[in-house]
């Protein structure tokens, strides 16, 4: 009896302390999401109801769409969805498996021979995401005797991905060649530096200017380091025929290691490391988003392929059309007196400082019909908060005028 009490008590207890613990975690919760709404940084999800466009619906009300990264319209280009239907119809939808696995179809394999022709670099690797590729070949291609100098203002993938490794990481002020250099010859003395590593976004997705990459080229050269760059918001963009920075500087490197997306120019879903063919042995055998990670649907990888391909043999013109919309936009912005920080690209930001400005001014463009949702910490550095357009081929001369003419209002 005296046992079965005794247990009893036992379990009691074990319950109490379970609630504790239940309890404790709710309270935290709580506190963290009160935290955030007092700072102005709390954030909730919107619907859209219909296609990802320039033109979008949420909760019935049409509104402009500028915060797509689809610079190009092709998310709904019908080769692609032809593409990605053929392939449903053959391979079913998903992969089932890691590519290490059984996960690799004739799709996959494809699309990164069509990605390495498109980049002109010798293979390529598919990963799923752009963070996933960051996180992954950051850490494969680096160890504990290694240096990363990396951009201030670095996509939040790269950071983590300097975090997962083992380097030793150094920041440079935001696109200063000078200062990189002198952290270079600093590092490059130490004994117990056997690589260093330069890496930098191409086209920066906050602030809409370009990376200085013939510099940062040279550095690379002169101080022996590798050079990896985020071309995500530059592929398709950049470049006489959108093969990204490389092509837009006139810059012929077999040792550069690009970073690209196929989730923004291109249309689709999915991104891509582009190298020598020892970079991409060494992923596939270290990068561990790409070990661990089921591959991509083999509907995906064929929509991939048939949007490079639109992007390598019909794409002048859209991007010809992007370009107009980026430089009326910006040159009305610019005679209404905001401030578009160095944006070279169609990312123009509208630099409005604290929390609540941004927030008030991203209000007045939803009540005019306008989506441009404020830019917050921790995405961008307190007191630059900013609107964020994002300028697309598929906007029309009056979107861009209705833009400018709410901005006015505004003033």
């Amino acid at each position: 009896m005296k046992g079965s009490e005794k247990s009893s008590s036992q379990q009691s207890a074990v319950s109490i302390q379970k609630q504790d613990k239940r309890e404790r975690a709710a309270k935290y919760f709580s506190e963290e999401l009160k935290n955030i709404r007092e700072r102005n940084l709390f954030r909730s999800i919107t619907c859209i109801e219909s296609s990802p466009g320039p033109k979008i619906s949420i909760k019935g009300q049409s509104f402009i769409n500028f915060s797509s990264n689809d610079y190009l319209g092709l998310s709904r280009h019908t080769a692609i969805s032809r593409a990605a239907i053929s392939a449903l119809k053959k391979y079913g939808f998903g992969s089932g498996a890691s590519r290490l696995l059984s996960g690799t179809c004739i799709p996959h394999v494809e699309l990164e021979k069509r990605i390495a022709r498109f980049k002109k670099t010798e293979a390529a690797l598919v990963f799923n995401t752009g963070y996933a590729a960051n996180t992954g070949i950051i850490p494969a291609v680096s160890g504990t005797n290694t240096v990363i100098f990396s951009d201030e203002l670095n996509h939040a993938s790269i950071v983590d991905g300097t975090r997962l490794s083992k380097a030793e990481v150094v920041i440079y002020r935001h696109a200063d060649a000078g200062h990189l250099e002198s952290l270079l010859r600093k590092y490059s003395k130490k004994k117990s530096v056997k690589q260093c590593i330069i890496i930098s976004e191409t086209v920066f997705s906050m602030d809409g200017d370009i990376a200085p990459l013939c510099e940062l080229t040279e550095l690379s050269k002169t101080y022996h380091a590798l050079l990896m760059l985020d071309d995500a918001h530059a592929t398709g963009v950049l470049g006489k025929n959108g093969r990204g920075g490389l092509e837009h500087f006139s810059i012929v490197n077999d040792n550069i290691i690009q970073m690209g997306t196929l989730s923004k120019a291109a249309g689709c879903y999915g991104a891509f490391a582009t190298g020598s063919k020892n970079l991409v042995s060494l992923l596939i055998n270290r990068a561990r988003s790409f070990i661990y990670s089921t591959s991509l649907p083999p509907a995906v990888a064929a929509a991939g392929i048939a949007s490079i391909d639109i992007l390598d043999n019909r794409s002048v013109r859209m991007r010809q059309r992007l370009w107009r919309n980026r430089d009326h936009f910006i040159r009305g912005l610019r005679d209404l007196g905001y401030d578009t920080m160095n944006s070279e690209t169609p990312i123009i930001p509208i630099l409005a400082g604290d929390v609540k400005s941004a927030m008030k001014l991203g209000r007045h463009l939803e009540r005019n019909n306008i989506f441009a949702p404020a830019i917050r910490p921790p995405t961008v550095p307190e007191g630059k908060c900013r609107i964020r357009f994002s300028i697309t081929a598929g906007h029309t001369r009056e979107d861009i005028d209705m833009a400018l003419y709410s901005l006015e209002k505004y003033r």
